[in-house]
């Protein structure tokens, strides 16, 4: 039977109200077994608590992307120094952004966001670090997002055509915008590195109040063969510690 392994984006709780040691901690306890977008400045402690640093995107602009030549010489730089540290660090997913249309056409986009992660591409393959462009919904979080949509980012990853450039299916925002999440993952997870989740409506706890379900849903990741992480992304409502307990326990199923 297989398990799928959790972690948590730091930005959701760091203001929880926690010293960063007491939140680590807890995550620890609850069994959760990485720690995403954290910092660098965390990081030794994470990994004194045995954990994983699973993703970093290094600071980088979510509206100013990838989808714009005039950013490729300074994305480049700034994706090769956070390739370089994640390698050091033994961080498996950097994240990437194809940043705002602002007008552009999305097959235009597509090729020019192409064209940047082909410039950063071999250096991701030669450290053994995955470039994942994240999808984020364009409807209430991200506003004129261009990779807003699975089949974009799956254009987009087959003209670059390399093994280290994915993308990061978030199952909260690919759920707003296009829903069938499930049968998505079963037919396009050869595209999918890395996967985020929250509640919707509303992006908070894994609970009744919201529509997805989502124990069949890790249990389809896992049928796929998916070897990652689970990151839970939601903002807390509650009791940050019991929310990631929750969290924990509603996607800790096995096949």
């Amino acid at each position: 039977m297989s398990q799928i392994k959790q972690s948590f984006s730091w930005w959701c709780f760091d203001k929880a109200g926690m010293t960063p040691r007491q939140l680590v901690r807890a995550a620890a306890g609850i069994g959760y077994q990485g720690v995403e977008l954290v910092k660098p400045e965390h990081w030794p402690l994470i990994k004194e608590h045995g954990l994983t640093i699973v993703s970093t995107n290094g600071g980088l602009s979510i509206e100013q992307g990838l989808n714009r030549r005039e950013h490729h010489e300074h994305l480049e730089q700034r994706i090769r120094a956070t390739i370089e540290q994640a390698e050091k660090w033994a961080i498996p997913n950097v994240v990437v952004f194809s940043g705002n249309r602002e007008g552009l056409d999305d097959r235009l986009g597509a090729e020019i966001t192409a064209e940047g992660l082909r410039r950063v591409a071999g250096a991701a393959e030669d450290a053994g670090v995955t470039l994942v462009m994240e999808l984020l919904n364009s409807k209430v979080d991200h506003k004129d997002y261009q990779c807003d949509r699975t089949a974009w980012g799956i254009e987009v990853c087959r003209m670059v055509n390399s093994p280290r450039v994915k993308l990061l299916y978030d199952i909260y925002h690919m759920q707003i915008m296009e829903g069938d999440i499930i049968r998505t993952i079963r037919d396009h997870h050869a595209y999918f590195a890395h996967y985020h989740t929250a509640g919707n409506p509303g992006r908070h706890e894994l609970d009744d109040t919201q529509e997805l379900n989502y124990p069949p849903i890790v249990r389809a990741i896992l049928e796929t063969g998916y070897q990652g992480y689970l990151g839970q992304e939601f903002i807390p409502q509650g009791n940050p510690i019991a929310g990631l307990k929750q969290a924990f326990d509603v996607c800790d199923v096995r096949v």
